[in-house]
């Protein structure tokens, strides 16, 4: 990419600016990738919750669901593979990301005993049915 030459006043230089600049248009804006997460869609059926998660490019094994105190978290692993394959640093840009990502969700209302998993093609489905309200029956008191 040429950048045309823009002669600058010297009293204004802010070797600083001018390498964050330089970052900037090499790697692209920081602000982009802090924070990355995953996309999820959650959607109610009626009787259960459906969650849908993408996750392209991680292995089914590089994925934990973990339950504790009504918090679902999945952590998701991406690991890289340029670095072993490219020693010689043949790329001239690599924006395929790598990395760990976590998600945390309330499963409060969910029966987390009956949640179900699957992971296909890059997108992971949570079934997660809700709790089923007991209500107490209706009983007669006897008066003594």
């Amino acid at each position: 990419m040429l950048v045309p030459y823009v002669r600058r006043n010297l009293s204004a230089f802010d070797p600083f600016r001018e390498l964050d600049e330089l970052e900037r248009a090499f790697f692209g804006d920081p602000v982009e990738k802090k924070g990355a997460q995953f996309s999820t869609d959650i959607r109610d059926n009626g009787s259960e919750f459906l969650l849908e998660a993408d996750l392209p490019g991680v292995k089914k094994e590089d994925i934990k669901l973990d339950l504790s105190d009504n918090i679902l978290t999945i952590t998701a692993e991406r690991h890289s593979e340029f670095e072993e394959k490219d020693k010689k640093g043949n790329y001239v840009r690599c924006e395929r990301s790598y990395g760990s990502y976590q998600r945390s969700f309330d499963t409060t209302g969910i029966d987390v005993d009956k949640i179900d998993a699957e992971f296909k093609d890059g997108v992971l489905k949570l079934t997660m049915p809700k709790l089923v309200e007991q209500k107490p029956e209706p009983k007669r008191l006897t008066i003594r």
